[in-house]
């Protein structure tokens, strides 16, 4: 079996739609084993061959994970990085970390994507005829 399972994308999946639901904001996942590179570079090329810089707000977040380097970043668009303090991203980051430190990775993820969701509706909110406008899927090579 690979890093994750079905189940395991699938809870991912449903935390998205979820965090979706609040917010305008269009979130991905994308999992490697190896980065080959420093993984916030990374992440940072893999944001373009998603396409999430094409969002109309440009207010895509990317979790990007670098499985064998046991390494992940989230990535914001710039509408988001335009809006939100320096330090946006800490506190999720740090309960990801803080799962992940526990080998409890989906938790991670399915928390940090609830928390992104929640803190991005302050400055996206959902509107009714919000359009998804990224697949919701778990991308990669894992």
């Amino acid at each position: 079996m690979g890093f994750l399972s079905r189940k395991d994308k699938d809870l991912i999946i449903q935390a998205i739609i979820e965090a979706e639901k609040k917010t305008s904001g269009e979130i991905r996942v994308h999992v490697e084993n190896k980065a080959e590179k420093d993984p916030f570079l990374r992440a940072e090329e893999v944001f373009y061959e998603l396409g999430m810089h094409n969002t109309q707000e440009r207010n895509g977040v990317l979790f990007y994970l670098a499985v064998k380097e046991r390494k992940f970043t989230i990535l914001g668009d710039e509408g988001i990085n335009n809006k939100v303090p320096d330090d946006f991203w800490e506190g999720i980051k740090n309960v990801i970390t803080a799962e992940f430190s526990q080998e409890s990775f989906v938790s991670g993820l399915t928390k940090g994507i609830g928390m992104a969701g929640e803190a991005l509706a302050e400055y996206f909110p959902y509107q009714h005829d919000d359009v998804n406008e990224l697949a919701n899927e778990v991308s990669g090579d894992f």
